[in-house]
């Protein structure tokens, strides 16, 4: 078999389905986003890619915190939505129960098994999105979602993304153990 060039327009295989909390002008909004990544060990950052002109920026740039919430299967629905329409247009505030951390201005979705309240770090400005990168200040979750009081995929049911085709997709199997698994390994 030999490779063949698909082009440059490629996506990392899978990305992590997330909500993006914060306040504009006052107001809760929340968008949907996959551009997420941790990006720091210590202190623990996120680094967040998103397009200049979407209405979210402008409340992150405006009281420097955010929020990340990781919704579950169930969440598919509302989920969609909020990156369907623009916070400009539609108020989101009342889709979700909204709660708050440590940080007054990072409003975060009860309903989502996870939750990280971030506070600006440093802001990377790209040809059209702006990385944002975010200190965690706390995150939030339920005994229902720990296995051994750690964060358990299976219970969480994350909704993942791939790109370019556009699908939802759902965690499978368990493949190996990280930082394990090479062990086996034999030249």
């Amino acid at each position: 078999m030999s490779k063949i060039n698909i082009g440059r327009n490629v996506f990392t295989l899978t990305m992590p389905v997330t909500l993006l909390g914060s306040k504009v002008e006052g107001k809760v909004n929340f968008m949907t986003l996959a551009w997420v990544t941790r990006v720091n060990s210590n202190p623990p950052l996120f680094g967040v890619a998103i397009n200049k002109v979407h209405h979210s920026s402008k409340g992150i740039m405006e009281n420097k915190t955010f929020s990340i919430n990781f919704p579950s299967e169930d969440l598919l629905i509302e989920t969609d939505y909020c990156g369907l329409v623009s916070g400009r247009k539609t108020d989101k505030s009342d889709i979700f129960n909204v709660f708050y951390g440590e940080l007054e201005t990072a409003p975060m979705i009860k309903e989502c098994a996870v939750s990280i309240e971030c506070k600006l770090f440093d802001v990377v400005e790209l040809p059209t999105n702006n990385l944002f990168i975010g200190e965690a200040v706390a995150a939030y979750s339920e005994e229902q979602y720990l296995t051994d009081n750690k964060l358990d995929i299976k219970k969480i049911n994350p909704l993942i993304l791939t790109m370019p085709d556009n699908n939802y997709w759902k965690v499978g199997d368990h493949a190996g153990n990280a930082w394990n698994a090479g062990k086996n390994f034999k030249q």
